[in-house]
């Protein structure tokens, strides 16, 4: 029951603050710990695609098992000093491990510089969270970028962390973390980590596998929470749900586009190169920018949906 006690705190927390910028963040550190460990690790080894893939499994132990046992020795030590302290410090790593609020901030960028018709300052605003090629959109393209990329991390942002956090607290939600900021630092096809960033590539696969699609059914089952078609969103859910590359990352953004009655994916240009991808949904009304808040109260309804589940879940067992 503690650590599903520090993740409802974290959550509130998360809801009330997000991220400011000025409070030091694990996620940065575990940002710096893994580009020291992919120095290191090329510097030592040879440039073949044998030794990087073997590189890139050493990096996934680094960083996995470093950054989850630096958590589990910080809670160690503030155990020995109080049980209070212990617990205070767990809710805060929880609260960091959550990225909700800050999706929210973000995205709603966009979306405030769509309405004032500035459409330069929107391209910006969502090329910092997104990574497609954003200088050519026009606004139906930087809508749809920032809807899909909300869609997209209520699973990998929030939903999934809390499920981690529920079932093993703080170190597991790192661990998680840890992972899961490796792949979106590495886990690139292209010359450059198409064989050092394999492992963590399909270890995120593998970690989001069963998270994505509970997040996809969750937030299908919130969609009337915010006004939005709950037929739609499971019609889509269960038809499009595996319209990406990806085994995992179409499940939410499936279910967001059958929730809000549009069309997203499709093709998109990546570093310069056209990359063709199937569509998610279907076109019954235009994408306009309010998507962009539906989307993210369809994100906090999904949150809301699975914090009651894990209570209830733990309240049965």
């Amino acid at each position: 029951m503690t650590h599903l006690s520090a993740l409802v705190v974290g959550f509130l927390l998360d809801c009330l603050f997000g991220d400011p910028y000025w409070l030091p963040h694990p996620i940065r550190w575990i940002g710096s710990f893994i580009s020291h460990c992919e120095c290191w690790l090329r510097k030592w080894l040879p440039s073949t695609p044998k030794w990087e893939l073997f590189g890139g499994v050493l990096l996934v132990l680094l960083v996995s098992l470093g950054s989850t046992g630096i958590c589990v020795v910080v809670l160690w030590l503030c155990s020995l000093v109080s049980p209070i302290l212990s617990f205070l410090v767990e809710c805060i790593i929880s609260y960091q491990m959550l990225a909700g609020k800050c999706l929210s901030v973000e995205s709603g960028k966009v979306f405030a510089a769509l309405q004032k018709g500035n459409l330069a300052k929107a391209r910006h605003a969502v090329s910092m969270i997104v990574g497609r090629d954003t200088e050519q959109l026009d606004e139906t393209g930087v809508t749809k970028a920032a809807v899909e990329t909300v869609a997209e991390n209520t699973s990998d942002g929030v939903i999934a962390p809390m499920l981690f956090l529920a079932l093993g607290g703080a170190p597991l939600g790192v661990f998680y973390k840890a992972c899961n900021t490796m792949d979106s630092m590495v886990g690139y096809h292209n010359e450059t980590y198409e064989f050092f960033g394999r492992a963590a590539a399909k270890w995120d696969d593998v970690l989001n596998f069963i998270p994505a699609r509970i997040s996809g059914s969750l937030m299908c089952f919130a969609a009337p929470l915010c006004g939005c078609s709950l037929s739609g969103a499971f019609r889509i859910f269960f038809r499009d749900r595996l319209n990406h590359k990806s085994p995992n990352s179409a499940h939410t953004e499936a279910a967001c586009a059958g929730a809000l009655g549009v069309q997203l994916a499709g093709n998109s240009y990546y570093f310069g190169k056209l990359v063709e991808k199937p569509t998610i949904g279907d076109p019954l009304r235009p994408v306009e920018p309010e998507d962009i808040m539906r989307a993210n109260r369809l994100m906090f309804a999904t949150s809301l949906l699975t914090l009651l589940v894990l209570v209830l879940v733990e309240v049965v067992l």
